[in-house]
């Protein structure tokens, strides 16, 4: 049986956000921890079949979230492989609309809004590191110098 998550391109596409608050502490995005993988991540998932992968994204980050956006520009794109099969997730800046219900539920336990060093530090995944660096403007001091 086929995997449903490879396209006809044989490669595994998904899309997800970076979803901004502005908070007391400034600016903090979103980050969720997933008991299933063990990881803290970027809201992501699954591109369906003949959907966009912007479409994609926002119904993604909604679900995860369980929070309303506004969806910015693009922020970039991560690439790596599973099992394998080359994987590539489109990921677009997304802003808080009003407050956000987050309730765990069998794909995400917890989201946890952070300051942008505080999410470097946590993200499990290089890539997304070196996506929020990149989006955020955020300069990563070089621990060797």
């Amino acid at each position: 049986m086929a995997d449903k998550r490879i396209g006809k391109s044989g490669i595994i596409q998904a899309a997800g956000g970076l979803l901004w608050r502005q908070s007391q502490l400034g600016r903090q995005i979103a980050v969720v921890y997933r008991s299933r993988y063990e990881d803290w991540a970027l809201p992501k998932g699954w591109r369906e079949k003949g959907e966009s992968f912007l479409n994609a994204a926002v119904r993604e980050v909604v679900e995860e979230t369980n929070c309303q956006v506004e969806v910015g520009d693009f922020a970039g794109c991560s690439c790596y492989t599973v099992e394998g099969v080359p994987k590539i997730v489109l990921f677009w800046n997304m802003f808080l609309i009003g407050d956000c219900d987050f309730k765990p539920d069998e794909e995400v336990d917890k989201l946890v809004w952070m300051t942008i060093p505080e999410a470097l530090k946590r993200l499990s995944y290089d890539g997304e590191r070196e996506l929020l660096a990149s989006a955020s403007g955020f300069i990563k001091e070089d621990d060797d110098e």
